[in-house]
């Protein structure tokens, strides 16, 4: 099991609005700009292979402060010079600031105390009452014209569940952050939730992408 102090101090970051990526979850990217073609060249050499997936703050070059790291588990090359990545979550990291330097990309000073659970087992959510949840998302889903493998989440386990809808449901990065910054499974369950049922009842109309 890794460690915090098998984390490197220093890793590459990648600002995408609107894509979260969380502790055990995986996040399909697609690499096309050369700043981030050369970034994932430099991580491919290393022994970590991480990339910290962060969001820009309303649409700016400034960074939230807190984002997740995620290790390179797959990748391919298109024909057209594309690489088709998956990032699958590591830890969590507080960013400190910016690394200088002459990489086309950014590269953060981040920390990983206060994000020790994610290092950890999956975590449960003893209180969620699946039967109500999925019938909410039935009528999220329905309503924005979103489809899934009901079957498949009926049977999925409480984080995999929670956190594969915080990551594909198409909400504004503010609320992403949220669901990212919530301390534990169920906080993220009740955001998760919460931004439903604001959208159903017409106040998310401008907040969703």
């Amino acid at each position: 099991m890794i460690q915090v102090a098998d984390l490197p101090d220093a890793i590459p970051l990648f600002p995408l609005p609107g894509a979260l990526l969380l502790p055990r979850a995986r996040l399909p990217l697609q690499i096309f700009e050369p700043r981030y073609l050369a970034m994932l060249d430099d991580v491919l050499k290393t022994q970590h292979r991480l990339i910290g997936m962060i969001q820009p703050f309303d649409g700016r070059d400034e960074l939230y402060k807190i984002g997740c790291a995620g290790r390179v588990t797959s990748f391919a090359e298109t024909e057209d010079g594309r690489y088709m990545i998956t990032l699958s979550g590591v830890s969590r990291f507080r960013l400190s600031g910016e690394v200088d330097g002459f990489a086309p990309y950014r590269r953060g000073r981040v920390g990983w105390q206060g994000f020790g659970a994610d290092l950890g087992a999956a975590e449960s959510d003893e209180t969620c009452n699946r039967q109500a949840l999925v019938a909410l998302l039935a009528r999220f889903f329905e309503a924005r014209d979103l489809s899934t493998d009901w079957e498949a989440m009926q049977s999925a386990e409480d984080e995999l569940l929670i956190n594969s809808l915080s990551i594909l449901c198409p909400f504004e990065p503010e609320d992403k952050q949220a669901l990212l910054e919530a301390p534990n499974l169920k906080t993220r369950r009740e955001t998760l939730v919460a931004l439903i049922e604001f959208a159903l009842a017409g106040g998310g109309e401008d907040r969703l992408q």
